[in-house]
């Protein structure tokens, strides 16, 4: 806050004195917050919670650019930060280690991952891994990934160093304060009381750890969060360590391949073991401090250690280190920390207003996430994109009980595993499938699973149409989740018809009134057309960055149909909507198919008494209809480059659509297509995924989707913002690789000159073009043609910068 801000400084009550709650202090109080309190229900400055016992390993490389940005600055600010003379970070580097084959070429991924997002890092061989950790068997390393300033975060030092600069601004830290319940009125958060009182608030943030579904709960909000018990253990003195005055000088380390992690004390080794069983831990069941020593435990986050799970990861280590053999475990015990249910934190403000959550945060990224949530709180957004750690993420089949516990532990047992980005979870499956599901597996669909959706990716119904094509082969990694068979269904589309199951695309439903001034000052794009219009455009934030992309089909004068991305997008119209304005989820009641193709209009005409000719129906307009005997909403859209509709209609008529399509496509060729085949034909015509290719950090000039915004619009969100910046210093890039064989996958690495100038967003195979097209973040000034280079694991793969869009560029195929 400046130093003209006459507005009263907020009250901010943060729930939980850990690494989390002592850093949010720090963040806010540095931003001119400072009437904040600490609630910590242990004693301080070691109240007995994750923090208290947490190994404190920062390895900062994440397939996540947000989490990797987190604990980028987790180890910035640490570094800088001391406590009685100490460091509280210590950069002794990191290593992790391959044994197997496919460990090893995840080790060259990870790699992309650190160059694409800014961490310094390379893959050794064995002899330099034997050189930084001389205690190895270098007989069984292939490699290591070797990232020299990662390191050992000192958890507590950090708690205190951080504590004392936010007390010196005003904060003030109370421990042994049992928090009993939220006080709230008209929707918004007044309090929090104790067992030692209750504390006044404009702000509450629960930042409780494992207790954070409790302090929930007494909230009313659902914290999808479950704690699990990890086996943590030390060695006694070893020999190959002795004489050690500093806590560490060798890398920390991971041995993925068996689920191990390894950290210097001095003479002796601590190791971290998620090999073992999944424990899970009942948050509510979870002893107070008090409760926790007269159990004899040493605090209440842990619990006694389990030899009979720890035996198998003994005998690893051992074979890992042979210095291990003759050596003895010392103590031990299982810790508990928490997990969510896709292993990503759990973040932002609640719908009861001004209640946050910064919760299932490890150490890692613990000052990242502080920062983010006071720029959030402060600003009204992070500096960084967090959609994957918004709270709103999960769907409301996402939040029961079972699912949060079956997959929080899932998570525990994957937390080293190496997950490929298509790879579909287990189990609850299938959770939740479209009208179309019984249809889609007489046909051999194969699928995958998104937000909850059984999503058909390919049929192996049209497996013949695939065996005359003549495709580049794969290599093991590009080749999983994936067929041939996507190919055909994609060339199929281009050249008769496909119907694609849209089922999952988020519907939403704006009425009332005050619906039309309501969305046009939302968004960005001219909403103030006649009814059986529909437009593209956008949400933005204050600061121009693009929260979510819309298409609004305007069906009467006050009733509008949205096509949304996330739980955000409702989340966040629902928190700005007068009174008099109504907004719903309808995806639930109802279904789309997308049918798509130069046949779809003698697919679809003879079905309706509705004139569907170009001049009649135009297109980006809606009609309401019938096809046979299903009323049906039909938006002329197409995210494939294709003639088409999106065909909508309720849920319990969906099979019904489904088999009038397909019974009057037969004479045409049409076949089923999955997604696989629609992710190839978007990206051929240069179409965004928000979430993958642009996001918050983004303005629509960077992001390529400028057209959307009418900048004579007056009075938008974000307009002012707009206006105020610059030229672009980057855009969102298409390239084409230029071996017809070479394949990508997104979140690769760009090099210009052998230099890192970017990353990949999405990319897919582009059959009707022949070549792998990628969309990559790259300097604004490369222009069409410009070589560059793609590194798919440790090889940089040639590509080019390509103008947009790359197929059909007059858009003829659509317009007919």
């Amino acid at each position: 806050m400046s130093a003209q801000d006459t507005r009263p400084v907020p009250r901010v009550v943060v729930i939980g004195a850990g690494i989390v709650g002592c850093s949010l202090a720090d963040e806010l109080t540095a931003r001119g917050w400072t009437d904040v309190t600490v609630l910590e229900q242990g004693p301080l400055p070691t109240p007995g919670g994750s923090t208290s016992h947490a190994p404190g390993l920062v390895f900062r490389t994440s397939p996540s650019r947000t989490l990797t940005a987190f604990a980028r600055y987790t180890v910035e600010k640490f570094t800088s930060l001391e406590a009685d003379g100490v460091p509280c970070f210590q950069q002794v580097g990191g290593l992790e280690l391959a044994t197997t084959p496919e460990r090893l070429a995840d080790l060259h991924r990870r790699a992309g991952h650190a160059t694409a997002w800014g961490v310094t890092g390379e893959v050794v061989g064995p002899a330099r891994c034997k050189e930084l950790w001389p205690l190895l068997d270098e007989s069984v390393v292939l490699g290591g990934f070797h990232t020299p300033h990662d390191g050992l975060a000192r958890a507590g030092l950090a708690c205190r160093a951080q504590a004392e600069r936010a007390t010196a601004r005003g904060a003030r830290f109370l421990d042994r304060h049992t928090v009993t319940g939220i006080e709230r009125r008209d929707g918004r958060v007044t309090g929090v009381v104790t067992d030692r009182g209750t504390f006044p608030a404009d702000h509450v943030v629960s930042a409780a750890g494992f207790w954070g579904p409790v302090i929930g709960r007494m909230a009313g909000v659902d914290v999808p969060l479950q704690p699990l018990a990890h086996q943590y253990a030390r060695t006694g003195p070893l020999p190959g360590l002795s004489g050690a005055t500093a806590e560490a000088t060798k890398p920390i380390l991971r041995f993925q391949d068996r689920d191990l992690y390894f950290r210097e004390h001095h003479d002796r080794l601590g190791i971290g073991s998620y090999a073992h069983r999944p424990l899970p831990v009942d948050p509510f069941a979870v002893p107070g401090w008090d409760e926790a020593r007269a159990r004899n435990m040493d605090m209440p986050s842990s619990y006694p250690f389990t030899p009979e799970d720890w035996a198998p990861s003994w005998e690893d280590c051992r074979r890992l280190m042979p210095a291990l053999r003759g050596a003895e475990i010392e103590s031990g015990f299982n810790g508990v920390f928490s997990f969510t249910p896709d292993g990503m934190p759990v973040l932002g403000e609640s719908r009861l207003r001004g209640f946050w959550l910064a919760e299932a945060v490890w150490v890692t990224h613990s000052a990242g996430v502080a920062k983010a949530v006071a720029e959030w709180m402060v600003n009204g957004r992070p500096a960084v994109d967090v959609h994957e750690c918004d709270l709103t993420r999960f769907e409301e089949a996402q939040r029961s009980p079972a699912y949060i516990r079956e997959r929080g532990a899932q998570q525990f047992v994957e937390v080293y595993d190496v997950v490929h980005p298509l790879q579909p979870i287990d189990r609850p499956r299938p959770l939740r499938v479209s009208p179309f599901h019984a249809r889609q597996r007489e046909l051999g669909a194969y699928f995958l699973e998104g937000g909850g959706w059984e999503r058909p990716h390919w049929y192996e119904a049209n497996a013949g149409l695939a065996e005359d094509l003549r495709l580049p082969a794969r290599d093991a990694w590009s080749a999983r989740h994936w067929s041939p068979v996507a190919a055909a269904e994609a060339l199929a589309t281009r050249e008769r018809v496909a119907l694609y199951d849209m089922t999952p695309l988020r519907r939403l439903e704006v009425t009332g009134p005050g619906a039309l001034d309501f969305l046009d000052r939302m968004t960005t794009n001219n909403l103030r057309r006649k009814p059986g219009a529909v437009t593209y455009t956008l949400l933005l934030d204050e600061t121009g960055g693009i929260r979510s992309d819309l298409t609004v089909a305007r069906l009467a004068p006050d009733r509008f149909q949205i096509g949304a991305n996330s739980p955000a997008d409702l989340d966040h119209l629902l928190r700005h909507a007068p009174a008099g304005v109504h907004i719903r989820d309808i995806t639930a009641g109802t279904c789309c198919v997308g049918v798509w193709g130069p046949l779809a209009r003698d697919l679809v005409q003879p079905l309706t008494a509705d004139d569907f000719s170009h001049e009649a129906f135009g297109y980006f307009r809606a009609r309401e209809t019938y096809v046979g005997h299903v009323p049906v909403t039909a938006l002329r859209l197409s995210y494939v480059g294709e003639l088409g509709w999106e065909l909508y209609t309720t849920a319990d008529l969906g099979l019904r659509l489904w088999d009038t399509l397909w019974e009057a496509g037969r004479d045409l060729g049409a076949v089923a297509a999955g997604r696989s085949a629609f992710n190839s034909l978007r990206l051929e015509k240069g179409y965004r995924a928000w979430g993958v290719d642009m996001t918050d950090e983004h303005d629509p000039y960077e992001a390529g989707v400028g057209f959307a915004v009418r900048r004579d619009k007056a009075g938008f969100v974000g307009k002012a913002a707009l206006e105020r910046r610059g030229d672009p210093v980057r855009r969102l890039t298409p390239l084409l690789l230029d071996d017809p064989a070479a394949v990508v996958l997104g979140k690769e690495p760009v090099h210009v000159d052998g230099t890192p100038v970017g990353y990949v967003t999405s990319a897919a195979y582009g059959y009707t073009l022949g070549r792998c097209v990628a969309y990559a973040w790259l300097p604004a000034g490369l222009a069409a043609g410009t070589g560059v280079h793609v590194e798919y694991f440790g090889e940089k793969v040639p590509a080019t910068v390509a103008d947009e869009p790359l197929f059909d560029p007059r858009m003829t195929r659509i317009r007919r």
